[in-house]
């Protein structure tokens, strides 16, 4: 019996041994504390291990691997332009396929509604410009809202519109304009590319900011209406960039001035409204939307490859040509942009009782 309860002791003391290495005598107290430190920095390399692989391998968001670009107006206009030299960069840098969609009518309004209606993938973007937030302002009954039913994917580029009477005009300034347009209240007509256009807008803006009075006369595009300024139907337009730029090329514009807050590099000699009527700006801008809900990260994604795009000389050179420059913003800046923009052209329609009905 003796034997056993010495036989049980000695499993027992085996059992501690196994337990508890930190008994073993070859453990001396400064061996166990190294070994207790060694430990703990084990374990805190590898917390800082798991804590950092998700920021080191996160997967990249996915992107469809054909994209679909949806341009609210017909082919040649600049959103075509910008739209078909953005879908052969992404193709080539994503490794995509990317086509161009023209889906003209009601002003934008039809290709804007399919992109907003669309799945929420990135498979589908919007290609457009100002008019999507100047629409908006006069047509409340619109089956889509610029901030609500889109995500801004980034903004292409901006540039001012230009102020302009025939060369016969007796108006050789802004300043002249508008003091006649005081004196004679509605006596100065001015032609737009139609209601609720952003050549509208922008002449309304300049009437409340000047405290002056114009006539619209609505056409259908700008050109007709230029055709008009030339034959002296109407007193003055503001139009893009290029429109402008060929017809004071060919004499029979003149540039009164730009609608920018600064002076254009395209054309310095023009001065700006605002050397006029202080504080008025009104600049057309183009840019990529995608549909409300497509995740944050894709859109960010895109943005980023865009506005590598946008920064080559072959996109600068194309941009030039509408007297604009590449933007730099994030898809968060052009968030807020669009936001901003929105609501100013409502504040203008409001004022100026501007609507489409």
């Amino acid at each position: 019996m003796q034997t056993a309860m010495r036989r049980d002791k000695t499993l027992r003391r085996q059992t501690i041994v196994t337990l508890h290495p930190s008994a073993l005598p070859s453990f001396t107290p400064r061996a166990r504390t190294l070994g207790a430190i060694s430990a703990l920095a084990a374990v805190a390399m590898s917390i800082v291990s798991i804590a950092t692989l998700p920021a080191a391998h996160a997967a990249e968001p996915v992107v469809p691997k054909s994209i679909r670009m949806v341009v609210p107006f017909p082919p040649s206009g600049s959103n075509d332009v910008f739209a078909r030299l953005l879908s052969e960069k992404l193709s080539t840098r994503l490794k995509v396929t990317a086509i161009v969609d023209n889906k003209p009518g009601a002003g934008g309004a039809i290709g804007a509604e399919f992109v907003a209606r669309s799945a929420p993938d990135g498979a589908t973007l919007l290609v457009t410009s100002s008019t999507l937030t100047a629409n908006a302002a006069v047509q409340p009954k619109l089956n889509y809202d610029p901030v609500k039913s889109f995500a801004p994917v980034a903004m292409l580029a901006s540039g001012p519109m230009v102020v302009a009477v025939a060369e016969k005009s007796p108006y050789k300034t802004v300043g002249q304009l508008v003091a006649a347009a005081r004196k004679d209240r509605g006596a100065i007509n001015y032609g737009s590319a139609g209601i609720g256009s952003i050549n509208q807008m922008a002449s309304e803006l300049l009437a409340g900011d000047s405290g002056s009075e114009f006539t619209h006369v609505p056409y259908k595009g700008i050109s007709n209406a230029l055709t008009d300024l030339i034959a002296g139907q109407v007193q003055f337009v503001i139009a893009s960039f290029p429109s402008v730029a060929g017809q004071v090329k060919g004499g029979k514009v003149r540039a009164l001035a730009v609608t920018s807050p600064t002076r254009s590099k395209f054309a310095p000699q023009w001065p700006t409204v605002a050397e006029a009527v202080p504080n008025y700006s009104a600049e057309l801008w183009w840019g990529v939307f995608a549909p409300a809900g497509t995740p944050q990260a894709l859109v960010d994604r895109i943005n980023a490859e865009i506005r590598d795009i946008i920064a080559t000389p072959e996109m600068r050179e194309i941009f030039a040509r509408e007297g604009a420059e590449p933007s730099a913003m994030t898809a968060a800046q052009f968030a807020d942009h669009i936001r901003a923009d929105t609501a100013r052209w409502k504040q203008v329609a409001k004022a100026r009782h501007i609507t489409a009905d």
